[in-house]
């Protein structure tokens, strides 16, 4: 009657902490979905070609594309021919944001590539392999009238990737090459109302530069920044999910320490990805709103990849910790071999992202990619994560494998072994088969989501209704993984609760003080998690 009465409180005890993860998991997906707007913006921009005839080009004052004091402008070169205006002379400026518009601090970050519209000629041809060097500089200013304040300067260096689809003869004079996008500029945050871009192609014939470019007719910009409103619910999330995930956190500390015996590997690494995911919940982007903190976008990098790196090294430890036979448990140095890939990988993708986005700090044109030095050693460190990961999924792959083989033993000889034994073994059995799925469930919805989000259109409408898929999928995806670390939590959490002797410790000859701990590691003092109480069914049977 007794072990009826648990079978059923156990179960329901399972469903209702199911059916509540499962809802705050589908209103992670529609606060993306509905509320949200679509997380970026593409503003495409046309540069103005300007006249500079001073001869301390960089002394001058920075030449506006329009308003009040615009710059003297040229329809086309053409013109700059006619009038004898030679190219050194020329600048190519572009005021951001459009006219009658603002940047905001919402925006969080700006991300611009450049296209250059090139035209062929006989007595210009565009060279292979050519480089085209660009002498930029960005300003700001907060007020229409305000002087501007230069952010940044540099010369940099672009490989041009251009084909042409016709013969090159006098008939296809005036056509354009298709020519890559380049990458231009990024900065880690909108400080500022306005911004202003100065471009000059310097031509140096003795020394080669910008010789053999072909004719360039215009440059093109397209500007990418995050939405406002989407910054809004993102950070609304934040500030949501991280009291939520440290009150969790806390109280599973709290039951760890008040236990008799020191915390096993498992419960630490468990603690240690809460800390991770807390990392990435706390919302200093707020911070970014009233400060210019150019660092966020490395900062974020961080943080995410040292929760990849935790989640990754749980999933090693968790398998190991579960091969219910194996004597090198509860040991950290013991797990070297398939921790060592994921250091080493993680090591490669810090190096990489500080060698592009911590060079950007100072110089907001700088990109790895464009010279073969950089672009080189870029593809070393993404070959070498690579293959750490490739080995990392293999060890994975081959631990669950061997996990899977001890079940299907152990499993067959369960009604043989004593009671004690039994319920170790089934506890442990039910909580890796319940992590397994619920491990795969978020893996494959995370792969699910980003290629709908990559094939679709960016939104579904379905009569009066616009659902945002890319907003759904950084929002629930987002919150699928913070639900996954406070399950684990929950689950995981050591039980204080006493089941009474006759059926706990009275069937397994314990003393009325001591309690079964269905951990992987110790079979004795103090009680079963929480995973073990919800599963009590077959255990009582």
């Amino acid at each position: 009657m007794a072990g009826a009465i648990i079978e059923n409180m156990s179960t329901k005890k399972l469903c209702i902490v199911g059916g509540i993860l499962l809802v705050f998991q589908v209103i992670a997906f529609l606060v993306g979905g509905l509320i949200a707007p679509s997380p970026t913006t593409a503003v495409p921009y046309m540069s103005v070609k300007c006249i500079d005839v001073r001869k301390n080009h960089h002394k001058t004052k920075w030449l506006m594309p329009w308003g009040p004091n615009h710059c003297e402008k040229l329809k086309d070169f053409d013109e700059a021919v006619s009038r004898q205006i030679e190219a050194n002379d020329i600048v190519f400026a572009v005021h951001i944001p459009l006219p009658s518009k603002e940047m905001s601090p919402w925006f969080q970050f700006m991300l611009f590539i450049m296209q250059l519209d090139i035209a062929f000629k006989m007595d210009n041809d565009l060279k292979e392999n050519a480089e085209i060097t660009l002498d930029v500089s960005l300003a700001y200013r907060d007020d229409m009238f305000d002087d501007w304040k230069e952010i940044a300067h540099a010369m940099e260096i672009r490989k041009l990737k251009c084909t042409f689809g016709s013969p090159k003869t006098l008939e296809s004079e005036g056509r354009h090459y298709d020519c890559d996008f380049l990458p231009f500029m990024e900065i880690g945050s909108v400080a500022h109302k306005y911004y202003l871009l100065n471009i000059r192609l310097p031509v140096n014939e003795r020394k080669g530069i910008n010789v053999g470019i072909g004719e360039i007719k215009d440059i093109r910009l397209v500007g990418i920044h995050q939405n406002g409103g989407f910054t809004k619910v993102w950070f609304a999330m934040k500030t949501f999910l991280t009291p939520s995930i440290l009150i969790i956190m806390i109280w599973y500390w709290r039951r760890i320490t008040l236990m008799t015996r020191a915390p096993v590997l498992l419960e630490k690494v468990i603690f240690a990805l809460g800390i991770s995911m807390t990392f990435i919940n706390i919302p200093v982007e707020w911070f970014s709103i009233g400060f210019d903190w150019t660092w966020m976008l490395l900062f974020g990098d961080i943080r995410q990849g040292i929760f990849y790196a935790m989640l990754l090294s749980f999933w090693i430890i968790f398998c190991g910790e579960h091969m219910m036979d194996q004597n090198e448990r509860n040991r950290l140095s013991g797990y070297w071999k398939q921790v060592g890939p994921i250091a080493v990988g993680s090591f490669c993708l810090f190096i990489f992202d500080m060698c592009e986005r911590g060079v950007q700090l100072k110089n907001p044109f700088y990109s790895i990619w464009t010279t073969e030095v950089g672009t080189e050693l870029a593809m070393a460190f993404i070959i070498v994560a690579g293959i750490c990961l490739c080995l990392y999924f293999l060890f994975l792959c081959f631990m669950v494998f061997q996990v899977f083989r001890n079940i299907s033993g152990k499993q067959s000889s369960l009604p043989a072994m004593s009671k004690a034994r039994r319920l170790h073994y089934e506890g442990l059995i039910f909580r890796f088969k319940f992590l397994m799925l619920i491990t795969l469930a978020c893996a494959a919805m995370t792969v699910i989501f980003f290629i709908v989000s990559q094939v679709t259109e960016g939104h579904w409408k379905w009569g009066d209704i616009t659902i945002q898929v890319n907003s759904a999928f950084f929002t629930g995806i987002y919150g699928m993984w913070n639900l996954y670390v406070f399950a684990l939590m929950f689950l995981y959490a050591p039980s204080h609760k006493n089941y009474g002797e006759d059926q706990s410790n009275g069937d397994l000859g314990m003393n009325s003080g001591e309690e079964l701990q269905l951990t992987t590691t110790i079979t004795h003092v103090d009680g079963p998690t929480e995973v073990y109480k919800l599963a009590r069914k077959e255990a009582q049977e």
